[in-house]
């Protein structure tokens, strides 16, 4: 079990009151079909740094001076940011309302299903969508709360096609414990750093697929409440994956431990997954040649 995150009660009910005022003017909009509270409010882990996270959707994109008219409603006088395309449906704005950045993802019903689409269906596992798809599912709606339930439904049906996808793609693990003692003496220590983090995103992506989880290293936060949701996971899981990716000495161990426990998992509950690459790398070890042995071999020819 991972150590709990502890948010103040009082903090929450003040973003959530802020959070039903700075929707007003967009609910007001006759194209806002949904407004719907995502982020740390939704899921009640904020302090004093947290932000405000809305997802918003219409039947068309509201023009700029529509947003712009509604930002200047919530006491704004200019955007922090803006990104995003309307070719492609979505757009997201950041202004201050009373010192809270506040963060508005803007995206049409069309755009919305051809992402869902592209997941559910197309299984773009790299997809940094997939992170919304958790956002819905821990979201509170606001407004259209019909439309909300329809999207929290179809995001709670996770195909399996989904689910192999995602556990074939995470499989990717350098076998770092075949060659940690030769990165002390090659002034990698950054590369190895590297490559602990990318193996514990690996690690923790098959982990993911194998529990049915929607998964993104884009932005990965709350990592402990992240694997608190799997009930297919290593023991321990939590501390031993901080443990790789904060570089301790053992760090190469515990990671071809907790591959080897993993892909144990995988052959037991998914059969059909090919794990024989995984298998070759874990059976790695250090390999290291004779200086006299090479010498005289090279003076014999």
């Amino acid at each position: 079990m991972a150590e709990s995150l502890m948010s103040d009660p009082i903090i929450l009910s003040l973003l959530k009151d802020l959070s039903l005022k700075v929707c007003k003017p967009y609910a007001q909009m006759p194209q806002t079909k949904a407004i719907l509270s995502i982020g740390s409010v939704s899921y009640g882990i904020v302090d004093e740094s947290s932000d405000i996270d809305m997802a918003l959707y219409y039947d068309e994109l509201p023009s700029d001076q529509e947003l712009h008219d509604a930002m200047v409603s919530n006491g704004a006088a200019q955007l922090n940011w803006r990104i995003g395309n309307r070719e492609d449906g979505g757009l997201i704005d950041s202004y201050m309302v009373y010192g809270v950045e506040c963060q508005f993802a803007h995206t049409t019903l069309t755009a919305m299903k051809r992402d869902m689409d592209s997941i559910l269906v197309g299984f773009e596992v790299a997809s940094p969508f997939q992170k919304a798809l958790s956002g819905v599912l821990a979201g509170a709606p606001i407004v259209g709360e019909a439309l909300i339930n329809e999207y929290k439904a179809r995001a709670a049906t996770y195909p399996a096609g989904l689910r192999k996808a995602m556990v074939e793609h995470f499989m990717n693990f350098q076998p770092l414990w075949a060659i940690e003692d030769r990165m002390s003496v090659r002034d990698a220590e950054l590369w190895r750093m590297q490559a602990l983090v990318d193996g514990s995103y690996n690690l923790l992506g098959v982990l993911a697929g194998l529990n049915r989880l929607y998964y993104s290293s884009f932005q990965f936060k709350r990592m402990g409440a992240f694997i608190d949701q799997m009930e297919v996971k290593p023991n321990d899981l939590c501390r031993r994956i901080t443990l790789v990716f904060k570089g301790k000495p053992t760090a190469a161990t515990v990671f071809r431990e907790l591959v080897a426990e993993t892909v144990e998992l995988v052959e037991k509950v998914m059969p059909e997954v090919n794990t024989s690459v995984v298998h070759s790398r874990l059976n790695r070890s250090v390999h290291r040649w004779n200086a006299e042995v090479l010498a005289t071999a090279l003076a014999r020819d």
